[in-house]
């Protein structure tokens, strides 16, 4: 959140139990150790991360790519997304593991792409964790742009999608109304837009 322009609110003013990370770029990686130390909320992720912030401080579990772990109540998958990864540390960069998406499936499965490009096994995502809601970016450039993520909602076949990591800066900033017609072109998938600090209630 912080730096973020489009930010709702304040990492000080974050209140959660499960922080889940995908990758180690700072606009993903950001304030999660600052939020895990004050709230005492279980960092999940991919394992080399999970050491990473462990010796910060945080709380973690940390688990590798076809894994599941329960942390809380929750269930939490992680499948593969393809991107790069690295945290950046005390002025020097540290190549970490591999980016991920979650499958977060408490009573209905929700699918968070991370970043990530359009590949085919998206469909076994789809078939497998029959996610309800499926999370994809939309910006571009530095992630699949509107027409790769509504082929990506053809294959996973949610029930709601919600287009994200756009519109901060704008070298990723897109229109969701361009994504939104081209899911409703090729998908039965309802697309829900959603503005910092709102929410969905499936």
């Amino acid at each position: 959140m912080t730096g973020n322009p489009k930010a709702a609110t304040t990492a000080d003013r974050v209140d959660c139990d499960i922080i889940c990370v995908t990758h180690g770029h700072g606009d993903h990686l950001g304030d999660t150790v600052a939020i895990a130390k004050r709230t005492g909320a279980t960092v999940a992720s991919i394992l080399e991360i999970s050491n990473f912030l462990a010796k910060s401080g945080a709380k973690t579990v940390g688990f590798n790519i076809g894994g599941t772990a329960k942390v809380l109540e929750t269930s939490i998958t992680l499948v593969p997304a393809i991107h790069s990864s690295s945290i950046e540390f005390a002025g020097s960069e540290q190549m970490v593991a591999n980016p991920v998406g979650m499958i977060i499936d408490t009573e209905k499965p929700v699918y968070h792409a991370g970043d990530t490009s359009l590949f085919s096994d998206m469909k076994l995502i789809g078939d497998i964790y029959k996610p309800v809601v499926a999370m994809l970016p939309i910006g571009d450039f530095y992630t699949m742009g509107p027409e790769q993520a509504a082929v990506a909602t053809k294959l996973i076949r949610p029930k709601f999608v919600m287009p994200m990591h756009y519109g901060t800066y704008p070298v990723i900033d897109q229109d969701p109304k361009t994504f939104e017609g081209l899911v409703k072109k090729q998908s039965k998938a309802k697309v829900v837009i959603l503005k910092p600090g709102e929410s969905l209630e499936v």
